[in-house]
C-alpha cells in the first residue's frame, strides 16, 4: 500500500506542503499560492481505496455501480495533454437545485470523479463529494494507481511523478484552489458545460430533464455565441481561467488559496450569452489582453510560459498548451 495514507508518499508530500508554506517570506495575505491544510474531518470520511468509494460495482474494473454516470463538459481543463474520464453519483430519489443556472447545487452525498490517464498509464482518479449541508462541506481527494493497475490508495497529500509518468497528484488542500472559486464546487458538470450533445452512455443536459436530476429542467440549453474559434476561446477561458478569474467567487476565511483578487472575468453566465459582446469575458478582455495584438498581450505571456509565479493557469501543468495559444492568439487577433 504505497500510496495509502500513512505511506511513504503521505509523509513526503505533507513535508513538501509544510516547505510551501513556509519558504516565501512573504506576508500570508499576498502570497495567493497558499492554502490552508487538508480537511482533516472530511479526510477521514474517505475511505482508503477508490473500489470502496462507490464508483465500481465490485473490484476496480470498467463496471459502473448502479447509479453512477457518466459525462463530459464540452470545454476541458488542460492538465498536460492527461487523457481525462469523468463520472457522477447522486443519492437516490435526490435531485439538484438548478435554481440558478450558473451554480447549481448538489444534494449532500453527491459523487464525482475523474480519471487521469498520462502516457498511456492510468495515474490517478480524484473523488470530489459533498458531505454536509453547508456550502463549502466538500472535501477533494486523490486516489494513486497501483503498478498493476488493480487498486487506486488514498493519497491526501499527493505525490509526484506517479507510476513513471510526468504527473503530479494534488494535495487534497489543492483541490478547493479551484473548486472553491464557484458556489457550486462543481466546475465540468453545469449547464454550460453540458448543453453539447452527450454520447450514447454520457449524461447531458437531455438526460439530466428527462431522469428529473435537476429541480427546474431547461427548456433551452445555453449556447456559448461567436465563430468558431471565438466559441472555443471563451469555453477554453471559461474551463481554464474561470473558477478563479471571477467577479462571483464565494467569501473565504483563512488562506488566499489562488484567489486572484482582480477585475478580470472569464466565467461564462447562461444570462451573459446573447452575444460575444454580452459576455463578461469580453467585457474584461482589454485588462488582460492588446486587441489585434497577441504578441504584446499579457494573457498570451502567461499561457506560454511555465515557472512559478510565471504561468497561467497556475497549476495542475508543466507544459505549455500550444494549441490554445493559437487558438487565443487568433482570438486576439480578431478583437
Amino acid at each position: 500500500m504505497p500510496n495509502a495514507r500513512g505511506g511513504p508518499r503521505y509523509r513526503t508530500g505533507r513535508l513538501l506542503w509544510v516547505l510551501g508554506l513556509v519558504l516565501p517570506n512573504l506576508a500570508c495575505s499576498e502570497r495567493y499560492w497558499v492554502c490552508d491544510g487538508p480537511d482533516e474531518s472530511g479526510l477521514a470520511q474517505l475511505p482508503e481505496r477508490l473500489t470502496q468509494t462507490g464508483l465500481f460495482g465490485g473490484s476496480a474494473s470498467e463496471q459502473l455501480a448502479a447509479g453512477v454516470h457518466a459525462y463530459r463538459p464540452e470545454f476541458g481543463l488542460w492538465s498536460d495533454g492527461a487523457e481525462k474520464r469523468r463520472w457522477i453519483w447522486l443519492p437516490p430519489g435526490a435531485t439538484i437545485d438548478s435554481a440558478d443556472p450558473d451554480d447549481w447545487s448538489f444534494p449532500v452525498g453527491t459523487k464525482l470523479w475523474k480519471e487521469f490517464t498520462r502516457d498511456g498509464t492510468r495515474a490517478e482518479t480524484r473523488l470530489l463529494t459533498r458531505f454536509g449541508p453547508g456550502e463549502a462541506d466538500w472535501i477533494g481527494a486523490s486516489y494513486v494507481w497501483t503498478a498493476a493497475g488493480d487498486e487506486a490508495w488514498l493519497t491526501p497529500y499527493g505525490a509526484l511523478d506517479v507510476a513513471g509518468t510526468p504527473h503530479d497528484v494534488p494535495a487534497s488542500n489543492e483541490c478547493m484552489a479551484c473548486h472553491a472559486g464557484t458556489r457550486s464546487r462543481v466546475l465540468g458538470f453545469s449547464a454550460i458545460q453540458l448543453a453539447h450533445p452527450a454520447e450514447s452512455d454520457q449524461v447531458g443536459i437531455e438526460v439530466l430533464n428527462d431522469a428529473a436530476w435537476l429541480s427546474e429542467p431547461l427548456e433551452l440549453a445555453p449556447s456559448v455565441p461567436g465563430t468558431v474559434t471565438e466559441r472555443a476561446a471563451l469555453g477554453y477561458l471559461h474551463a481554464n481561467c474561470g473558477h478563479c478569474h471571477n467577479q462571483k467567487r464565494p467569501e473565504a476565511d483563512g488562506a488566499r488559496c489562488f484567489d486572484p483578487q482582480n477585475e478580470l472575468d472569464f466565467r461564462l453566465s447562461v444570462h451573459s450569452l446573447g452575444s460575444v459582446a454580452e459576455t463578461p469575458t469580453r467585457h474584461t478582455l482589454g485588462k488582460a489582453v492588446k486587441a489585434g495584438k497577441p504578441e504584446e498581450s499579457r494573457l498570451i505571456e502567461l499561457m506560454s510560459n511555465r515557472g512559478f509565479l510565471a504561468q497561467m493557469p497556475p497549476l495542475a501543468t508543466e507544459r505549455v498548451d500550444h494549441d490554445a495559444v493559437a487558438l487565443l492568439s487568433d482570438f486576439i487577433r480578431g478583437l
